[in-house]
């Protein structure tokens, strides 16, 4: 038996929308956008964390064994700590779990991380460019159903 209903959305053109319909859309569209937007800020913070954890695995040295080093407790609060292994770091990888790597793979962790967020950041960055265009597309529909209501006489 056939199926009446199709799980594909149906696509309409909306040059045959009214002012009202065609102001709703874009109204969806500008929260999509936004939304989209404030996912790609997100997505760049965290790229920018792991590479600053990538510089800072960097910094632990085998001549810097011995050395005071401030340690993060909080994002504010820092505590001197000695550094006694240099060999070997903890790392974060989420939900409260940390481990332990050598500063080669700690740095592979972090450079993957980053990549990926990269490949996220660029099919993100393709989403907000339709959605642009379809913006800008929406707009100009907008504008030419307007003046032509302009220039319609009205009926008496």
């Amino acid at each position: 038996m056939a199926s009446t209903t199709s799980s594909q959305p149906q696509q309409i053109n909306v040059a045959d929308l009214d002012i009202q319909q065609l102001s709703d859309v874009r109204r969806q569209l500008e929260e999509e956008l936004n939304h989209l937007t404030n996912s790609f800020a997100q997505l760049k913070q965290a790229q920018a964390k792991f590479k600053s954890c990538i510089e800072n695995v960097g910094e632990v040295k085998p001549q810097n064994k011995g050395t005071t080093v401030l340690v993060p407790l909080t994002n504010s609060l820092y505590v001197p700590g000695h550094l006694s292994d240099a060999e070997n770091v903890i790392v974060d990888i989420g939900t409260g779990y940390y481990v332990k790597k050598s500063r080669a793979q700690a740095t592979k962790y972090y450079e993957t991380k980053v990549e990926y967020i990269r490949t996220n950041l660029d099919t993100l960055q393709e989403t907000i460019q339709k959605k642009q265009e379809n913006m800008s597309y929406l707009i100009n529909v907008m504008q030419a159903k307007l003046q032509q209501s302009q220039t319609q006489p009205t009926k008496v």
